[in-house]
């Protein structure tokens, strides 16, 4: 089996050692080059022809988003952002993931050299995804398909709970883009670190009907409101007398994950049970899957997104391997999905 070519795009020497490095030490890997800006990154993607890029936001005489579009226009390649936090890094973060980039790993506040060194797991196991994913053109994503609000909703009051994780923020906006703005009580665990899914949530309201926001302790499921779980904290549903709510829990990743989708669907399963709706979408691992058959075994209706139109078809397969999942679907056809239920009740 061929190595995963792999380019690094960072102007950094510190960074371009330690990742070429850390790479280099894995057998299925193999650097073919290491850029310090986007016109010597074009250059070497001509002749060394990779199968995943890893590019910073910050970077002389062009910058990451901008090359990004670029190259997502006119040669798709998977890309793994890596970037330092800052609050405008967040928000050019989710502007990369909605152009195309696949993942992003944030540049760790200690010591590079050190830092990156921790996060080798998380590295290769992204790299490695990516690598099996599907690119489509920047200038396809999103653009086939003409945005009509669909109907309103029925007087049901069944609440939706929606996981993702790679490819996800892409997806969930287009999921969302084709629910009505009074959209039953909606909760989404997006797998993503702490810090970046408040701008996440920002953006998805800067771009939708309906009200969006990052969920804090108590928010409650009213119509017309879609909750974003915070990365680093677990998100649980429970009810009081007058209807459904969110918990915020602190505690230890749930295999590598925090927010944990098995854990949030599994308070979905006890609170809710036939008066929800679950929807699984792209993502790699299987987180969801166990979560999502508890659901459907305590009456929920359940969807998975399908394998063609998913980035990466992990968590949907899982899901369906279980028997998790009623109805698998194309991205786009699971709001009408969504919405014909809510009617049929």
């Amino acid at each position: 089996m061929k190595p995963i070519r792999v380019l690094i795009v960072d102007d950094s020497p510190v960074v371009q050692s330690v990742l070429t490095t850390m790479l280099s030490s894995s057998s299925d890997i193999e650097v073919v080059g290491v850029a310090s800006d986007a016109f010597d990154a074009k250059d070497i993607m001509i002749e060394k022809r990779p199968d995943v890029i890893t590019l910073d936001i910050e970077m002389p005489r062009m910058d990451g988003i901008t090359f990004l579009k670029r190259l997502m226009s006119f040669r798709p390649i998977p890309v793994i952002m890596i970037s330092s936090y800052t609050w405008k890094n967040s928000i050019n973060t989710m502007e990369a993931l909605n152009i195309g980039a696949v993942d992003f790993i944030t540049k760790p506040r200690e010591d590079a050299k050190t830092g990156l060194w921790k996060l080798k797991h998380e590295i290769i196991t992204k790299i490695r995804t990516a690598a099996c994913t599907h690119i489509r053109p920047y200038a396809m994503v999103g653009k086939n398909r003409k945005f009509v609000p669909a109907a309103s909703m029925t007087n049901s009051n069944k609440i939706i709970a929606v996981g993702a994780s790679t490819g996800g923020t892409s997806a969930i906006e287009r999921l969302l883009r084709f629910m009505p703005p009074d959209i039953n009580g909606t909760v989404i665990v997006q797998h993503m670190p702490a810090r970046y899914t408040k701008a996440y949530a920002r953006r998805l309201d800067s771009l939708l009907p309906m009200d969006i926001k990052e969920a804090d302790g108590l928010d409650r499921l009213d119509r017309g409101k879609v909750l974003v779980a915070p990365g680093g904290m677990h998100i649980n549903i429970a009810k009081d007398h007058t209807g459904y709510y969110v918990r915020l829990l602190n505690g230890p990743p749930i295999k590598y994950q925090q927010p944990s989708i098995n854990m949030f669907f599994n308070s979905v399963a006890n609170t809710a049970a036939s008066n929800a709706i679950g929807i699984l979408l792209t993502g790699m691992g299987s987180d969801g899957a166990d979560g999502l058959l508890a659901m459907r075994q305590a009456g929920a209706f359940t969807v998975a997104q399908d394998e063609a139109t998913s980035l990466v078809f992990g968590m949907p397969a899982a899901a369906i391997k279980l028997g998790a999942v009623e109805v698998v679907a194309p991205l786009d056809d699971i709001p009408n999905i969504v919405l014909s239920r809510l009617k049929s009740v």
